[in-house]
C-alpha cells in the first residue's frame, strides 16, 4: 500500500542534538516562542538550528484548518500575543540573526486571519533592527483583499505564500483552502517592490502535466522563487506518501520550472519553504541583476 514503503537511500537524513542545537532549542524555549521546525517536525531541524536559523510560528501552534499533509496540531486557538514580535527580537539579538523567517498558523477566527499581528510582529522587529531581512511565509488571510494588501506592503524582503500541491489534489490535501485563492494572494502581493515566493511538495498523488500547469500558473503571478520538495509523512494521521521522487526527478523538476519562466527554483528531497533562506535570498538577488 501507498506509503508503506521505506524511504530510499537519499532520504535518511541523519538528525544530529550538538551542544548548538541543543542551545538553539532552550533559547527558543526560554523566550516562549513557537516554530514550525518543531511543530511541523522538519526533517532539517538540526541542520538549521545547528546556525541559529529557525522558522518563527507566530499566533500560537494550533491552526484552525486540519489539512491532511501537516503536523501542525488543529483545534481551540489561543488570543495573539502582542508581546510575540519582542521576544523573536530578543532571539535574534541572542543568536545574531540577520534573516528571519516568520510564519503563523491558519487563525480562520479572527476577523482579520491574524493580519494586524503580522503587522505588529514586523514593525516591532523593523523599528528595533532596521538592518535585519523578514521574510513572511504567510496564509490566505480566506482571501481577503485588504489584509493580503496590508501584510504585502510591510517592510519586508520576501512574501511568500504556497501552493503546497496540485489543484486536483486540494479537497483531500489542503482542506479549507483553494488553489485559485492561493494564487490571488500571491498576484494582489506581486505588486510590491520585494521577492515573491512560493513552494510546492511531490509525492501526494500529482502527474507531470499538473506539476508543468502549476509552475505555469506560479510565473504568471509573477513568483521570482519557488521551492519544491518531497512530501514525507509526518504520523499516521496524515496522507501517506505515494510516490519518492529521485534526486535526479528533482533536477528535471528545476529545470522544468525554470523554462516556465521562474527566476530561481530550489528543488531537492528535503528542500522546504524556508529551508536555506537567506542564501536562496542572496542568490536571487545575484540573479536578478
Amino acid at each position: 500500500m501507498p506509503g508503506r514503503y521505506p524511504r530510499p537511500q537519499w532520504l535518511r537524513k541523519q538528525k544530529k542534538l550538538s551542544p548548538v542545537v541543543i542551545k538553539t532549542k532552550k533559547v527558543i524555549m526560554n523566550l516562549g516562542l513557537n516554530t514550525v521546525c518543531e511543530s511541523a517536525r522538519c526533517p532539517n531541524l538540526s541542520e538549521c538550528f545547528s546556525n541559529g536559523n529557525a522558522t518563527f510560528l507566530i499566533l500560537g501552534d494550533h491552526c484552525t484548518r486540519n489539512c491532511a499533509f501537516c503536523a501542525v496540531d488543529h483545534g481551540l486557538p489561543v488570543a495573539p500575543d502582542k508581546d510575540e514580535g519582542k521576544r523573536i527580537i530578543r532571539y535574534i539579538e541572542a543568536l545574531n540573526i540577520r534573516f528571519a523567517v516568520i510564519t503563523s498558523v491558519t487563525r480562520d477566527d479572527l476577523e482579520d486571519g491574524g493580519a494586524s499581528h503580522f503587522i505588529r510582529v514586523v514593525w516591532d522587529i523593523k523599528e528595533a533592527l532596521p538592518e535585519v531581512k523578514i521574510e513572511l511565509l504567510v496564509p490566505d488571510f480566506r482571501g481577503e483583499l485588504e489584509y493580503i494588501e496590508r501584510v504585502a506592503d510591510l517592510p519586508i524582503e520576501v512574501f511568500a505564500h504556497n501552493v503546497e500541491t496540485v489543484p486536483s489534489l486540494y479537497p483531500g490535501v489542503r482542506r479549507g483552502a483553494d488553489y485559485w485563492r492561493s494564487l490571488q494572494v500571491l498576484k494582489i502581493a506581486r505588486s510590491q517592490d520585494m521577492l515573491l515566493k512560493s513552494g510546492i511538495m511531490v509525492g501526494l498523488g500529482e502527474n507531470d502535466d499538473e506539476l508543468s500547469q502549476v509552475f505555469k500558473d506560479l510565473s504568471s503571478c509573477g513568483v521570482d522563487v519557488l521551492t519544491i520538495g518531497q512530501y514525507l509523512r509526518p504520523g499516521r494521521d496524515n496522507l501517506p506518501v505515494r510516490r519518492y521522487y529521485s534526486p535526479d526527478e528533482f533536477i528535471g523538476l528545476k529545470e522544468k520550472a525554470l523554462r516556465c519562466g521562474i527566476r530561481s527554483v530550489v528543488s531537492g528531497p528535503y528542500v522546504r519553504s524556508s529551508y536555506l533562506a537567506e542564501k536562496n535570498y542572496s542568490e536571487t538577488l545575484r540573479k536578478n541583476v
